[in-house]
């Protein structure tokens, strides 16, 4: 272990020692929930031991919330994904089992597409939609849009090169 290494976990220790209490109560706090606060505060520390900045923190709460925030909003789009999944399932007019494996896998890869999403921007992810969910020619997207045909060739391109960078990884 390096110098630096050796820094970064002393300051992470100390980190820890004294303000993983006040962000576990922070946490409960916000989800009413003492498992998910513990996991989600643990989660938060997780996240810094892979940052190599081994810099004491001026405002170390701060930086914990925001870390912690992050988390929240990542668990609570995970979850609304989850029950738009299963609600889909459910209106299927034949039943769907899966096991518990294929279900953390559906989800994970639903959880990278909506990330892929995201990334796209408004326009590129619109036109995106447009073409993969409704079909829609080139055509009839930059009518749609009221933007040029080479705009929507341009977009589709940047969402299907985003795409394939996914599938890479």
């Amino acid at each position: 272990m390096s110098t630096v290494s050796h820094v970064h976990a002393a300051h992470l220790k100390t980190l820890y020692s004294e303000h993983h209490g006040w962000l576990y109560g922070w946490l409960r706090g916000k989800l009413g929930n003492t498992g998910d606060a513990a996991d989600l505060a643990q989660d938060t520390f997780v996240r810094l031991l892979g940052k190599r900045d081994a810099a004491p923190l001026r405002e170390p709460r701060g930086y914990l919330a925001t870390i912690a925030r992050g988390l929240l909003v990542d668990r609570y789009r995970r979850q609304a994904l989850e029950q738009a999944y299963l609600e889909a399932l459910a209106q299927q007019a034949e039943p769907q089992s899966i096991s518990a494996e294929t279900h953390a896998i559906i989800i994970e890869t639903l959880l990278a597409i909506d990330r892929l999403l995201d990334s796209l921007g408004a326009r590129t992810r619109a036109i995106f939609l447009l073409a993969q969910i409704e079909e829609l020619s080139y055509v009839d997207i930059s009518t749609r849009l009221g933007v040029s045909l080479p705009t929507v060739k341009k977009h589709l391109v940047r969402a299907y090169t985003e795409c394939l960078v996914l599938a890479a990884a």
